[in-house]
């Protein structure tokens, strides 16, 4: 997952002397220092150096530190999203009581990487293909965070482009994305999606099945779902390829259920949908269920695209007449 940055938070941050520096900074850099001599015993699982929004919070991390800890304790919108892409929400999110359990188990000190320091913001990013090693520490994440508040809500960012490529090869197994579901369904916590880039197969199935009215969208971030793809078969005799290809169908038939029911579409509709890959920008996914909110970066703009007519509607008063599917 791309959680991970094996760079300590410490090595980002200068830890001079000089006056202009406060005490505060002094303390932390020390700490950070502390934490930076453990740090090469901690295993650290593969991360993605282009992605966006590590990229973006570790930048912030070295020029203001203060930014990512001094954070309000009532915010109105998930962590670190106002640093990402400053937005706002149309509406308040609720606000969860704390529980004593939580303030029992928190650290006293400073997280001393970027994956620890969005663990410690209760966020749980998905910015890789959903192979097994990604899934485990996903998974343990989520155990993780329930076992230090089970009130408190959980926010799952995501950027994957599920169990496959960007180029649509097959790199993990379906039952990957499933696993994390069960999980998350398990858990007492309400669960936040934010999709932040692309949620893709699996991906758009985790997005969908956050708690109801708190499933979030940024503007330009795309959405799509699509069939199962079997994986290469090779030089498998033909008994085997067939008992593959059952169980993708069967793969199949299972994330149409999940997502008519997290979508409150029927499953035909989203069997229809799925026929070829069917992408959504932040409009269409509300407009199918896949969330309930889109992140503007103010009540204008939201009020702005609401007055704007669907795209029938303009073919309609151009007479332009809509050619049958292909």
């Amino acid at each position: 997952m791309a959680t991970c940055l094996r760079l300590p938070m410490a090595s980002s941050i200068p830890c001079s002397s000089s006056s202009s520096m406060t005490l505060k900074h002094r303390s932390f850099n020390i700490r950070c220092a502390a934490y930076s001599n453990n740090s090469s015993n901690i295993p650290m699982p593969p991360f993605n150096p282009k992605d966006p929004f590590l990229s973006k919070l570790a930048s912030v991390a070295a020029n203001n530190p203060d930014a990512l800890f001094s954070r309000p304790q009532n915010s109105d919108m998930p962590p670190f999203l106002d640093i990402y892409d400053s937005p706002k929400l149309m509406a308040t999110p609720a606000q969860v009581e704390r529980s004593v359990s939580y303030n029992e188990h928190r650290a006293s000190t400073p997280p001393p990487d970027l994956p620890s320091m969005l663990l410690h913001g209760r966020i749980v990013y998905i910015g890789m293909p959903l192979v097994s090693a990604v899934t485990e520490l996903v998974i343990a994440e989520l155990m993780y965070l329930q076992y230090m508040d089970p009130k408190a809500p959980i926010y799952l960012y995501i950027n994957s482009t599920g169990t496959t490529r960007d180029d649509g090869e097959t790199v993990g197994m379906e039952a990957e994305g499933f696993a994390i579901y069960d999980s998350m369904m398990q858990l007492q916590n309400e669960i936040h999606t934010v999709a932040v880039g692309a949620a893709i197969g699996q991906a758009c199935l985790l997005l969908a099945a956050g708690t109801k009215g708190k499933r979030f969208m940024m503007p330009h971030a795309k959405a799509m779902i699509q069939q199962p793809r079997a994986p290469s078969s090779g030089l498998m005799q033909a008994s085997d390829v067939y008992i593959r290809a059952k169980e993708v169908i069967v793969n199949r038939d299972t994330l149409v259920k999940l997502l008519a029911k997290h979508t409150e579409n029927s499953e035909e509709t989203v069997s229809n949908a799925m026929r070829r890959p069917y992408y959504m920008d932040s409009i269409k996914a509300r407009e199918f269920g896949v969330i309930d909110k889109i992140l503007w970066r103010g009540q204008e703009q939201e009020q702005i695209m609401a007055s704007v007519d669907a795209p029938e509607v303009w073919d309609n008063k151009a007479g332009i007449k809509v050619a049958d599917a292909i």
